[in-house]
């Protein structure tokens, strides 16, 4: 419910309204507390595959350091993007900005194995990638149906699906723990649990920012577990802390400049499904926090925001960037609307992206407690996809589009080696799974116009064809 002690209902309602100091910033922190931990995931896992992420003994392990600050400093300017705007840049709405899950099965086939040298192909990408980003605002009102909930449910749902193992993974004490003894210990597994639960206890037992920051705080308290089981040591944190630097600018193409046509074409792909999602994201927040559908200009500058914004991360070394969905969810909880809420919330990231000690401490997190925040986080994502899916018209043409596209993603998904003669710009964008299946999903789903008969998928169905009425027009129903 609506705080009034804030302002009149109208001023709640309104994104220019400017709430006493003392108010706005405690909610634009309540905002990066929402998104904290989603936002330097991405870094922690991209780290990990490409070779000097936790548990490594690699010398470029503190590069990790960087990539964590760059997430909070430019997930902090995207931000400022959407809420003060740069000419037709920006929504001027309250719309948190954050580093993207969505690109994440694209970027760690990218860099897999690769170390520090994987990065600058990677980077490139996502400068090409936010430019390209960008000129999808021009459009963007036409192509949206080219991507109905069948599509952008199916690519959720592979995303999830593609990131699940990493959870588990972690939890069982990381990719470079695997055929220890130590792999999937008991003490591993404890840490990641006690995450797992403090996160579903507060999410479910407790309201307001106990609830909200659920995530951010299971995670404190699997670090202190940590601390008190000998997992980690008060000398690995005081040291860590030490040799971070109190302040630091970003380094213009620090990793370099390398064109790869996977990572091009991976980014420009999916930088389609991250602009619909900001188109729904966007109107999220004028139907939840104002009561009114979004306007044409509001989701053409929400657009532009995420490429330029992402594009200008790209040439810093940071992720792509794009609109988070649970802060949308925060304003239509708090029901402030103000941007300038949010604009404390993102200055309160730029300061934390230019202290690099900050990074210092997230970055001695063990893998296993991160593991248990991210088995929620990235199960969350698989539901999340399964929900957009629940508003699909489930009649046999979908569910044969479905079926298809599915099966191809992730068999290619589960079983790499199938395209090792591929050449290596189609290897890496097919093993990722989510390209292929949403590729077959909108192309199948532009050209099979006409319904299919019944007894067209029972026999390849095994007499499970489905008889569910689904979300079927209302007409049709019984």
């Amino acid at each position: 419910m609506a705080d009034t002690s804030i302002g009149t209902p109208a001023q709640l309602r309104d994104p220019n309204y400017t709430p006493p100091l003392h108010k706005a910033v405690p909610l634009g922190i309540q905002h990066v507390l929402a998104m904290f931990v989603s936002n330097v995931t991405p870094a922690i896992i991209v780290a990990g595959a490409a070779g000097f992420g936790f548990g490594s003994n690699s010398p470029d392990f503190p590069e990790l350091l960087y990539l964590i600050q760059m997430s909070m400093l430019f997930a902090g300017i995207a931000t400022l993007l959407q809420t003060i705007t740069l000419g037709p840049i920006g929504s001027a709405l309250p719309i948190v900005q954050g580093t993207s899950f969505a690109f994440l099965p694209i970027m760690i086939p990218l860099v897999a194995g690769k170390g520090v040298d994987g990065l600058a192909a990677l980077f490139t990408g996502v400068i090409v990638g936010g430019i390209f980003h960008g000129l999808l605002g021009t459009v963007i009102g036409k192509i949206r149906f080219a991507l109905p909930p069948l599509v952008t449910g199916l690519v959720v749902t592979m995303i999830g699906l593609a990131l699940v193992k990493v959870g588990i993974q972690y939890a069982a004490g990381g990719v470079p723990a695997i055929g220890t003894p130590e792999y999937g210990s008991l003490l591993n597994w404890s840490a990641a649990l006690v995450v797992i639960i403090v996160t579903l206890g507060l999410k479910f037992f407790t309201k307001g920012m106990l609830s909200v920051s659920a995530v951010l705080l299971g995670l404190i308290v699997g670090y202190v577990y940590a601390l008190m089981t000998g997992m980690l040591t008060f000398e690995a944190v005081s040291g860590s802390w030490s040799q971070a630097a109190a302040f630091a600018l970003p380094q213009p193409f620090k990793y370099g400049v390398e064109f790869s046509a996977a990572a091009i074409i991976g980014f420009c792909l999916m930088s389609f499904v991250s602009a619909v999602e900001t188109v729904g994201d966007v109107s999220g927040v004028t139907k939840g926090g104002a009561g009114r559908e979004a306007t044409e200009q509001e989701i053409e500058g929400a657009t532009y925001a995420d490429g330029v914004g992402t594009a200008v991360a790209g040439f810093f070394g940071a992720f792509p960037n794009t609109s988070f969905s649970q802060n949308v969810g925060l304003i239509a909880m708090t029901g402030v609307m103000s941007r300038h809420v949010v604009t404390c919330g993102a200055i309160f990231l730029i300061v934390c992206g230019l202290v690099p000690k900050v990074g210092a401490v997230i970055r001695t997190v063990p893998i296993e407690v991160l593991g248990g925040g991210v088995i929620v986080m990235f199960g969350m994502v698989v539901a999340a996809g399964v929900s957009m899916l629940s508003d699909v018209d489930w009649n046999r043409r979908n569910m044969v589009i479905f079926a298809i596209s599915l099966s191809i993603g992730l068999g290619l998904q589960l079983e790499p080696g199938a395209l090792q003669h591929m050449p290596d710009t189609a290897r890496i964008l097919l093993t990722s799974g989510l390209l292929p299946a949403a590729l077959i999903a909108i192309v199948l789903n532009l050209v099979l116009p006409q319904e299919l008969a019944g007894e067209a998928t029972e026999e390849v169905s095994g007499g499970m064809s489905g008889h569910g009425r689904g979300s079927l027009p209302r007409e049709d129903r019984a």
